[in-house]
Parts: C-alpha cells; structure tokens; sequence
C-alpha cells in the first residue's frame, strides 16, 4: 500500500519542482529495524516523482561497505549524492515524515541544484570555517519547529565540506535522545558539547561553529 496518495503525490511533486541536476538518495536498512521498510517506501516513493531522482539501497548484510563508505552507523538512514559523485554529508537518520518532509524535500532542491541563496556575508563566513564540525539536530515527525534548523543545517554541510550534518528523529533513537539529553525538539547539538533549543536563524549556528 502506498504512503503517499494522489493528492499528496501532486503537491511533492509540484514542491520538488524541476530539478536541473540528477542526484542520488543512498538508503540504508539492516534487518531488526522497525522504520526501516516504512522509511524505503517513503524515499521511493518520492524519488518516483522526479526522474531526475535515484534511489540506491544498500541493505548492511548485503552493502557492508557502503556503511562504511558514508559512515553508517544506525539505521534507518538517508545520504544525498549529487550528480558528480559527491557526498555532501547530508544525513537522515529515521524516517523524515510529518513536517520532516519539508526538509527532505528541501535537501533534494539543494542537492539537485534548486539551492536558496543566502546573504553574500553568511557564505562567506561558511566558507572560512576550516575545522571539521558534526550538527546534530533532533526532532520528531509531529514537531512544526523542527524542519528549519534541519533544513540550516543541512545548507551549511553543502557549502563546506568541513561540515557534516544530520537529522536524528529522536523517538527513533533513543539512546541518542537519552546520551543528549533532549527533552524538547528541536535540540541542535554541535560537535557533541556544544547545544541549543529551538529554531534559530542561521547566525547562531555560525556564532557556535565560529566559537569552537
């Protein structure tokens, strides 16, 4: 049965839009996994959508390599590649439904080269970040607030390539929820030691990554 209906299915489409570039959505499954097949439903679908969209699935027992090629450590998982080959360390980890779609949909107009541009000042102060920086943003499918900071973080991993950044559904993970201590969405953790709550503008993450 499919999660998306006719309705929904035209109005990703037509949010999507027209993407100039191909890229691919690399998912990650491994068996045990309760999300793991409602979440390759979910990439499949939407990369049914656009041509210009591809799904690689690489299941643990199958594509132990490829795990270790994206640096795959829990599932279910999502990496964006862009036409050239490059990974831009964009991460999904969970399935990114309810308002999380936006984000998703969001990072595939990026990487499929639909970027929004930014103030000349803010890339040029991402471009000079020159230290290796991990965004963890947690939040949950029901959660209005959540998609921004996702949607910032994942911006900021494709202008630098010192950045890494992921979206971790915190229900999904809650070892991870518990190690950070979240108790409300979303919660921003940088480079493990560094947090914030709540949707900030893109000026408070540069303000942390600039301080660390």
């Amino acid at each position: 049965m499919a999660l998306f209906d006719e309705k929904i299915t035209k109005q990703l489409t037509e949010f999507i839009g027209d993407l100039p570039q191909k890229l691919t959505i690399e998912y990650f499954k491994q068996k045990d996994c309760a999300s793991c097949e409602d979440t390759q439903k979910f990439v499949s679908e939407i990369a049914a959508m656009h041509p210009n969209i591809s799904v690689n699935i690489n299941d643990l027992d199958e594509s132990a390599e490829a795990f270790q090629k994206f640096n795959i450590e829990r599932t279910p998982a999502i990496a964006m590649v862009s036409e050239d080959g490059v990974d831009h360390g964009i991460r999904f980890f969970g399935i990114p439904a309810g308002y999380e779609i936006n984000s998703f949909v969001a990072s595939i107009r990026e990487v499929g080269g639909m970027d929004e541009p930014l103030p000349d000042d803010i890339i040029k102060r991402i471009k000079a970040i020159d230290k290796d920086v991990h965004i963890q943003v947690f939040v949950t499918p029901t959660c209005p607030y959540c998609p921004g900071p996702v949607i910032l973080g994942h911006k900021l991993a494709l202008l630098n390539s010192h950045i890494k950044a992921d979206m971790v559904e915190a229900t999904t993970f809650p070892e991870l929820s518990q190690k950070y201590a979240v108790r409300g969405v979303p919660k921003i953790v940088i480079n493990e030691t560094n947090e914030f709550v709540g949707s900030q503008p893109i000026t408070k993450f540069l303000e942390v990554i600039e301080g660390l």
